[in-house]
C-alpha cells in the first residue's frame, strides 16, 4: 500500500524527476525552465507549501498554499495507480474548499476532477502565468488553463 506522507528535503529530487518526465514526454508543452531549476524551486517550497508525496521512493507529489487552499503541483509517476487519489484526498481532509488550474489540453485531468468532485469554474486568459510548476514571477507561456473548485 502506497504511503502518503509530508515531503521532505530528500523528495525533492524524485518530484522533481516526475514534472521533468512530464515535460519531456508531453508533446505540447515546451519546457521554459532548465530541470535544476525545477528541483530548486521544489525545495524551496517545502518552507512555503504543504507538500505531500506517495510512495518511497517518490511516485507522486501534491503541493498546497494552505491559505488560499490552492493546489499549485499535482503530478503522478503513473496514472490510474490510485496515487493521485490518496495525494487527493489527504489534500480534502479537513478543509471545505479547494481550487486548482490544470491545462485546457489534459483532459483526462480533467476527467479525474470531475469524478474527484470538481467543478470547471471558467478558463484563465492565455496571458497570464502558468501555474503548472508554479514558479512565482514566471514569464507567461500561453498554455490556456481551466479553473476548477472542489466544494466539500
Amino acid at each position: 500500500m502506497t504511503e502518503v506522507r509530508r515531503a521532505e528535503l530528500r523528495d525533492v529530487a524524485g518530484m522533481a524527476a516526475i514534472v521533468n518526465g512530464w515535460i519531456d514526454d508531453t508533446e505540447w508543452m515546451q519546457r521554459d525552465l532548465p530541470s535544476e531549476e525545477i528541483e530548486n524551486s521544489l525545495s524551496k517550497g517545502l518552507e512555503l507549501r504543504e507538500i505531500w508525496v506517495a510512495g518511497d521512493p517518490v511516485q507522486g507529489y501534491l503541493s498546497l498554499e494552505v491559505e488560499k487552499a490552492h493546489i499549485w503541483g499535482f503530478y503522478c509517476a503513473e496514472t490510474g495507480a490510485g496515487i493521485g487519489k490518496k495525494l487527493l484526498d489527504q489534500a480534502k481532509a479537513g478543509r471545505d474548499f479547494l481550487s486548482l488550474n490544470t491545462p485546457v489540453s489534459t483532459q483526462l485531468a480533467q476527467e479525474f476532477y470531475l469524478r474527484e468532485g470538481f467543478k470547471p469554474v471558467g478558463e484563465l486568459d492565455e496571458g497570464k502565468p502558468s501555474t503548472l510548476v508554479s514558479l512565482e514571477g514566471r514569464e507567461a507561456t500561453g498554455i490556456r488553463e481551466l479553473r476548477m473548485e472542489w466544494h466539500s
